[in-house]
């Protein structure tokens, strides 16, 4: 046996695990969307002193057939963040309890999120499930709300961002048509490019709770309260601008803490500006680390979906029940998460 392989057999032993409370045996489902609906605008990370980006999220919203309702501190600017912890998170709770308010939309990512969830009133949250929608920084905001908010969100562009049809079409079927669509990882690519090829590491199909985002956030989380169980899940991830000892650092720290062991899926998305970009380089690439990590596990992974930060990404369901399928690149939602 390899290292890679030994370290992941070794990493298949079960972690300590606290009891699961009463709220996350069943997940609740929030409201659909429907034209017309008021949703909120929050900035949770970074902060952004161009005004021109919210009014494009503003738009982008408008453009859904929705209402943009803007956080009092989404403007803010206290060092690198949009507001003080305080504020953020206050912006967050403001959105929860306004009944008006049927989805949440975070406007940009960058780094601050994970700062924020000691501070959320999480009865607050669970009782009142609402769409969480955004993706990178967003990352430990939709993994917080799989381990204590006990219902559904999803990992689509920040609404500052570029909303393609794959990404606004995904995002349709599941938060207004409550629909159970079935995602093809490699849909609106050019294939004829390598990158946007689905590479199946290891054949087959899996069942499980979809969990999951940017490696990055994901990775600093492990050895937090803040992370959901793994057992029988489906990890999906992305990264963008990380070399790639750096990818197989947080990697190997996932399957160090035992988490890789736990899967019964991987579905790994782009790995944009991904390189040590040196000359004469010679080290590993991001495929040979995929492969060295996601092969010995013997479940079914495979690589090249279009989730990231990439036009065309997929939206996402993070913490439902999917079935994915290594050979055809696809992922199929098994429950609608919206009533």
């Amino acid at each position: 046996m390899n290292a890679i392989g030994g370290l992941l057999a070794g990493a298949s032993l079960p972690l300590a695990a606290m009891p699961r409370p009463a709220w996350a045996r069943t997940l609740a489902r929030p409201p659909r969307l429907h034209a017309g609906d008021t949703v909120g605008l929050i900035a949770p990370a970074s902060s952004d002193d161009q005004p021109i980006h919210l009014d494009n999220a503003m738009n982008t919203v408008r453009g859904m057939g929705l209402i943009p309702h803007t956080g009092r501190h989404v403007s803010d600017i206290y060092g690198y963040f949009s507001g003080s912890d305080a504020d953020r998170a206050a912006d967050i709770h403001a959105m929860f309890a306004d009944d008006s308010v049927r989805a949440i939309f975070a406007i940009r990512g960058g780094w601050g999120s994970a700062r924020l969830l000691p501070l959320l009133d999480w009865d607050l949250i669970r009782a009142n499930p609402k769409l969480v929608v955004g993706s990178s920084d967003v990352t430990a905001l939709h993994l917080a709300i799989a381990a204590r908010g006990g219902f559904a969100s999803i990992h689509a562009p920040n609404i500052s961002n570029h909303w393609d049809k794959i990404s606004w079409d995904s995002f349709w079927q599941m938060g207004f048509d409550a629909e159970t669509p079935l995602l093809d990882g490699a849909q609106g690519q050019d294939k004829t490019q390598e990158r946007w090829r689905i590479t199946t590491l290891h054949s087959g199909r899996a069942r499980g709770r979809l969990l999951g985002g940017n490696l990055t956030v994901l990775s600093t989380l492990v050895g937090t309260p803040w992370l959901p169980d793994f057992e029988g899940a489906i990890l999906f991830l992305e990264e963008v601008g990380e070399a790639e000892y750096r990818v197989d650092r947080m990697l190997n720290q996932l399957a160090l803490s035992g988490i890789l062991g736990k899967l019964s899926g991987v579905i790994f998305g782009q790995c944009m500006r991904c390189s040590a970009n040196v000359p004469n380089y010679a080290g590993f690439t991001v495929p040979d680390i995929l492969g060295q990590y996601f092969k010995p596990l013997g479940i079914p992974a495979f690589s090249g979906a279009n989730i990231g930060h990439i036009a065309n990404q997929l939206s996402l369901p993070v913490g439902a029940q999917v079935e994915m399928d290594a050979e055809a690149g696809t992922i199929r939602l098994l429950q609608p998460i919206v009533t």
